[in-house]
């Protein structure tokens, strides 16, 4: 079947309505793309996701009920069938870990060109991913080494690389731990100083690889 027959099918989402007209306008350009709905926050996304089926989902990460990596995270398990792409401004390397941590299937900057955002539909809805190469992170990045000094970890900090590894935020990792924002911050600082770790961005890599580590042990 050709694209003519079967458009891709995008819900947008963003809260800036002019963004979205924006973004509804590259995408149209093209004949096999088609965005079938528009969202300004995560609740109306959830629900036109649920009424329409949308192939992607293509969403900015700042909204006003939640966040595009929050929304992924919630939507890899209740509409598996929709891929969901991010569209940033924010090129900080943790953001796009904690996406792909999260289960999105691309991360494209809202600065490139429009090229890259046709051609990060188009592979996302063949099954692949897709990063845009001015990214520091990308999506092609092995994971480090995750056996290293992994045995010294202690419950607490064994539990702070699980929840990073799931996309949480330090907040939300707190509040999972009744511990306080502070206490998480401490956590990560040791565990980048106990495995050797050099910034948030590698944390967050390690995090995601040590954790696929447990659930194959």
């Amino acid at each position: 079947m050709t694209h003519a027959d079967s458009p891709i099918r995008v819900l947008l989402v963003d809260d800036h309505p002019l963004l979205r007209d924006g973004v509804r306008m590259r995408l149209h350009v093209t004949q096999h793309i088609r965005v079938i709905g528009e969202a300004g926050n995560a609740h109306e996304a959830a629900q036109l996701t649920e009424r329409m089926r949308p192939d992607i989902v293509l969403t900015d990460i700042r909204m006003p009920d939640a966040n595009g990596i929050q929304m992924a995270r919630a939507f890899r398990d209740r509409f598996p069938a929709t891929r969901v792409l991010i569209l940033s401004m924010h090129h900080d390397a943790e953001y796009v870990q904690r996406a792909i941590a999260c289960g999105v299937c691309g991360y494209v900057l809202k600065d490139g060109p429009s090229q890259q955002l046709v051609e990060a539909v188009d592979v996302v809805h063949r099954g692949g991913r897709y990063f845009s190469p001015e990214l520091a992170v990308s999506g092609e990045d092995m994971p480090p080494e995750v056996t290293r000094a992994s045995h010294q970890l202690t419950p607490r900090e064994a539990a702070v690389l699980s929840l990073l590894a799931q996309g949480h935020s330090n907040k939300e990792i707190a509040h999972a731990l009744g511990a306080s924002v502070r206490t998480v911050e401490t956590h990560r600082l040791h565990l980048r100083r106990k495995l050797r770790i050099d910034g948030q961005a590698a944390l967050m890599k390690y995090a995601v690889a040590y954790a696929d580590l447990q659930g194959g042990a």
